[in-house]
C-alpha cells in the first residue's frame, strides 16, 4: 500500500494536495505524519525524502516526492485523477503548473495557518495581481466546464492543487467573486477537509518559522488550536 509522508497539517499546503487527491478519489493509502523539526542538517524529513521535504510518496521501493511528480504518478494508476475529457485535461494541466510555480505573493502574504483568522497586514500590489489572477483562473474553470469542481462535475487534480487556498481564503477573509466563493464553500465542507481541518486544529505542535511568517502576515484576530495544556 502507498505510504504519504506529510507534515503538521496546521501548516503544510504541499501535503495537503496529494493527501485530499488521495482521500476524494479513495486511493488507499498509509498516513506517516512527521512534523516540522530541527534545522537543515536534522531536519528528519531527509531519513525519507530526497530533498528533505514533504509531501513524499512510497510505493514499495519507488520514491515520489515533490507533489506534482506524485499526481502524475498517481495518475498513471487511476484515470480520475484528470478530467476524462480532453480539453478539460489539458486546462487541468496548466491550471495546476500554474498553481505548483505561481501565486508566490498569494503564497508570501498569506501563510497557511489552518487555525488562525488573521487581519492582512497590508495588501500589496503583487498580491491584489495574484488574487484578479486566482478570480480570472476559477471562472475559467467553473463557466467552461460547467462546475461544480473546476474542471467539471467530479474533483480531480485541479481542485487538490487549489484546495490549500480555500483555507488561505478561510484564515485571512480574502475577497473572490461570488461564484469562487461558493467554489472556497464547497471545496471547504468536503469531509476530507474537514477532516483534516479538525486534526489541524487538534494539534499542539508548533513550528516558529511557520509561527513567525503568521505573526508577520497581520493581525490575528483568533486562534482556534489546540493549546496542549
Amino acid at each position: 500500500m502507498f505510504e504519504l509522508y506529510i507534515a503538521n497539517k496546521n501548516y503544510s499546503s504541499w501535503s495537503l494536495r496529494p493527501w485530499i487527491l488521495m482521500r476524494e478519489l479513495d486511493i488507499p493509502f498509509i498516513e506517516k505524519l512527521v512534523p516540522f523539526a530541527g534545522t537543515d542538517e536534522t531536519n528528519p524529513f531527509h531519513s525519507f525524502s530526497p530533498t528533505g521535504k514533504v509531501p513524499c510518496l512510497i510505493d514499495g521501493e519507488i520514491v515520489v516526492w515533490d507533489s506534482l511528480a506524485i499526481t502524475e504518478y498517481l495518475a498513471e494508476r487511476t484515470l480520475a485523477v484528470w478530467p476524462a475529457e480532453a480539453s478539460a485535461r489539458t486546462w487541468a494541466r496548466c491550471a495546476v503548473a500554474e498553481m505548483h510555480s505561481g501565486f508566490q505573493v498569494l503564497r508570501e502574504c498569506c501563510t497557511m495557518n489552518c487555525g488562525l483568522r488573521i487581519r492582512i497586514a497590508s495588501r500589496p500590489p503583487a498580491l491584489e495581481k495574484d488574487m484578479a489572477r486566482l478570480n480570472e483562473l476559477w471562472l475559467e474553470g467553473l463557466t467552461l466546464f460547467g462546475g461544480p469542481y473546476l474542471a467539471g462535475p467530479a474533483f480531480t487534480a485541479v481542485d487538490a492543487f487549489f484546495a490549500p487556498v480555500a483555507f488561505r481564503v478561510q484564515t485571512y477573509g480574502l475577497e473572490l467573486a461570488p461564484a469562487c466563493r461558493t467554489y472556497v464553500d464547497r471545496l471547504l465542507a468536503l469531509p476530507a477537509i474537514s477532516d483534516w481541518y479538525a486534526a489541524a486544529l487538534s494539534e499542539t505542535w508548533r513550528d516558529e518559522k511557520h509561527e513567525q511568517m503568521a505573526r508577520n502576515a497581520g493581525t490575528w484576530l483568533n486562534d482556534y488550536r489546540a493549546t496542549g495544556l
